[in-house]
């Protein structure tokens, strides 16, 4: 604008000289008045040329600074970015109840309904904009800070419905079967065999990372699944036939040699609707025979374990089994050796558990050394507490909750029914736990004496139990 303005005078100046030489010209002689008339047109072109100078000069000055300044400033304009979005961040975090950060109401979250079924999830996203509320933003941050590496979710399948070959470029996946009876098959890595099984409820699956799979719902009840997938960064899957249709036609033909060729490749029409769980309409014209083999015991047993029918580990406030690697392996059945040899060849897998709490059990406060755990509420209602920020709150059916490694935390049931969990635990190896009546019992009382400021006597009042306490009653 201020260069506008000078050229705006400068023409002004130049326009008032040309009216003086006018006016002065009319007493001189014809040939003395042409000369200065030239001599007007050559100083305003002239003066019109050093202008022009000047502006290309500032505008050549101004790139260079604008070039070399663009760099240290670029830091100062992320330093200034990144504090609106801390001060922006630390604004949600005091805006949202801080037992959002270990509880997710999945059962409350968006349905996304699909032909053959229906899916929800408690998870990362890593575009705030993608979370629905802010407290499910709350728990995904949470599970991400944490490095938890541990993703829920359930999976509804109608009967007859397929979720369709597919692979997870970044986590291993591990289920419970919660109704239902699902066909799984499983293509191994070279000699590239497959594994396929028929799973029903209370059995558990284990799908290694990039390992391709489908699961169809061959019963006349709706399968459900309760998924665990080791990331807390957005999980990354690719369906089989969204990776065809990536594919240039001609490449497919020339990999797959169809009868027809190409002709053939271009015959498959994209449906419109996400085919992830599948149940086309006219399925019975589509399909004429179906086979639902079973492979071989070995194979099976890597991927496969019938939780329900393992061994009980009994308290007297409740009961739990194991889907999980010991190395006290010598009293497993066999094919829980192989499916624990199998847990723990692979890295980033999961210990999986169900907990059965009975009418005013509790499981005590205790924490773990070497896991994060996820849990997913299959019946009743209970009472949680989580030791960082002495947090509390009521789990329900549906409900998912989440602690981080060496967070003390309790479960308690405070409904009129048992309550069952089932719950994850991300570590290959043995889990290892520590309850409070055992670290109370393990730390001498003269040190207690001195920490709580008691008499040392007064802990022997707490008892030493002769059976595990880990589930308890009052």
């Amino acid at each position: 604008m201020f260069l506008l303005m000078r050229l705006k005078d400068k023409m002004q100046l130049i326009s008032s000289d040309n009216v003086k030489l006018k006016c002065n010209s009319k007493n001189l002689p014809a040939d003395q008045e042409e000369k200065m008339q030239k001599f007007a047109v050559c100083a305003f072109l002239m003066k019109t040329f050093c202008f022009c100078l000047l502006m290309a000069v500032l505008t050549f000055t101004l790139g260079v600074a604008v070039v070399t300044l663009a760099p240290k400033l670029k830091p100062i304009k992320e330093g200034l970015q990144l504090k609106r979005a801390t001060e922006k961040s630390q604004n949600f975090s005091h805006s949202v109840d801080q037992k959002y950060k270990y509880l997710n109401n999945m059962q409350k979250s968006k349905q996304f309904k699909l032909q053959g079924g229906v899916v929800q999830w408690a998870r990362y996203r890593a575009n705030p904009a993608d979370y629905d509320t802010p407290e499910e933003r709350a728990f995904g941050e949470s599970i991400h800070s944490s490095n938890a590496r541990m993703t829920a979710s359930t999976l509804l399948i109608k009967p007859n419905g397929c979720r369709v070959p597919h692979w997870h470029y970044n986590a291993n996946e591990h289920g419970y079967l919660a109704s239902g009876t699902a066909w799984i098959g499983i293509l191994d890595s070279a000699p590239f065999a497959v594994t396929s099984y028929n799973v029903t409820k209370g059995q558990v699956i284990f799908l290694p990372r990039s390992t391709l799979h489908w699961m169809k719902c061959v019963g006349r009840e709706d399968c459900l699944f309760i998924l665990f997938f080791t990331t807390s960064d957005e999980l990354v899957t690719r369906d089989v036939d969204d990776v065809f249709y990536a594919t240039p036609k001609d490449i497919a033909a020339r990999s797959l040699k169809p009868k027809g060729g190409i002709s053939f490749i271009n015959s498959f029409k994209q449906p419109k609707e996400n085919q992830a769980v599948n149940l086309p309409p006219n399925l019975n014209e589509l399909v004429h025979k179906a086979s639902y083999t079973k492979s071989s015991f070995f194979r099976v047993s890597r991927y496969f374990f019938d939780m329900r029918a393992s061994r009980k580990f009994r308290y007297p406030g409740g009961i739990m089994q194991w889907a999980r690697y010991t190395k006290r392996r010598f009293w497993l059945p066999k094919s829980e050796r192989i499916f624990a040899k199998s847990l723990n060849e692979h890295a980033d897998t999961v210990t999986l558990a169900t907990m059965q709490i009975f009418q005013n059990g509790m499981r005590q406060p205790h924490y773990h050394f070497n896991a994060d755990t996820m849990g997913y509420v299959l019946a009743g209602c209970g009472r949680v507490g989580v030791d960082r920020n002495s947090t509390e709150f009521n789990i329900q059916k549906g409900d998912v909750f989440f602690f981080p490694q060496g967070a003390q935390h309790y479960i308690k049931n405070v409904g009129r029914q048992d309550l069952l969990l089932v719950i994850a635990f991300n570590t290959h190896d043995e889990l290892q736990t520590l309850d409070m009546d055992v670290y109370f019992q393990s730390t001498a009382d003269f040190i207690l004496a001195q920490l709580f400021l008691k008499k040392q006597e007064e802990f022997r009042k707490i008892p030493k139990f002769k059976t595990d306490q880990d589930i308890n009653l009052p």
